[in-house]
């Protein structure tokens, strides 16, 4: 495992001082009680600090709503999980028997959830300064690439503003179903807007990703 610990601080450009704690980082829930979900709270936090300030710097005449959709673009599941493969997490996760028959190692939300993990953990070893400087070091591609030009609003923010410069009422969405296993949970939700006389539902692997598929299905009905 050493071995193996090695060459991902080579890929993460940081040699950890207490090296117990990255081993912590890749450990998943389904092996046992000692597992990342505290350090994944506390990277989920730092990474979305560490953000929205360099958006706050780097583009000041941006407004809120920008900074934000930049923001949640940037910190979304499939970008963490998108820099997790490219770090090869996949290949250092420590799961159980269930994860491992059923390809936990390349699925989105464990891969980006370690990546959380492993941020948390660079802080603890190291301080804030050294997160952020690596933190930005991993994001920096998709930060360049990712502009208050090149941002496509996401559908429940383009649906709001539809509905607002109509001055309709806003929609309403409600969790109406949740199912499966709590490791691989699905939501269905329903997008409600009465004054149009829509309702549609869909589902998604979170609440967040299931009213963004309910709000473009209900964009689709307008043809919006």
């Amino acid at each position: 495992m050493n071995e193996a610990l090695v060459r991902l601080e080579e890929a993460l450009g940081y040699v950890f001082i207490n090296r117990s704690i990255l081993a912590t980082a890749l450990t998943h829930r389904s092996l046992g009680v000692d597992n990342n979900e505290r350090l994944e709270y506390l990277g989920d936090a730092l990474i979305g600090f560490i953000i929205a300030e360099t958006l706050y710097q780097q583009y000041p005449e941006a407004s809120e709503g920008e900074l934000t959709r930049l923001r949640a673009t940037l910190v979304k599941g499939d970008t963490l999980a998108r820099i997790a493969r490219r770090l090869q997490l996949g290949n250092y996760l420590m799961l159980g028997s269930g994860e491992l028959k059923s390809g936990g190692w390349r699925r989105t939300s464990i891969l980006a959830n370690t990546l959380e993990a492993i941020i948390g953990a660079i802080y603890l070893d190291a301080g804030f300064e050294t997160c952020r400087s690596k933190t930005l070091a991993l994001f920096s591609d998709v930060i360049h690439e990712t502009t208050p030009d090149t941002l496509v609003k996401d559908p429940k923010t383009r649906l709001q503003e539809y509905l607002q410069s109509r001055q309709q009422h806003l929609p309403e969405y409600n969790v109406i179903l949740e199912r499966g296993e709590a490791h691989a949970r699905i939501f269905t939700v329903e997008c409600v807007i009465p004054d149009l006389n829509i309702a549609v539902q869909a589902d998604g692997r979170n609440k967040r990703s299931a009213e963004q598929m309910a709000a473009q299905l209900a964009l689709a009905q307008l043809n919006v």
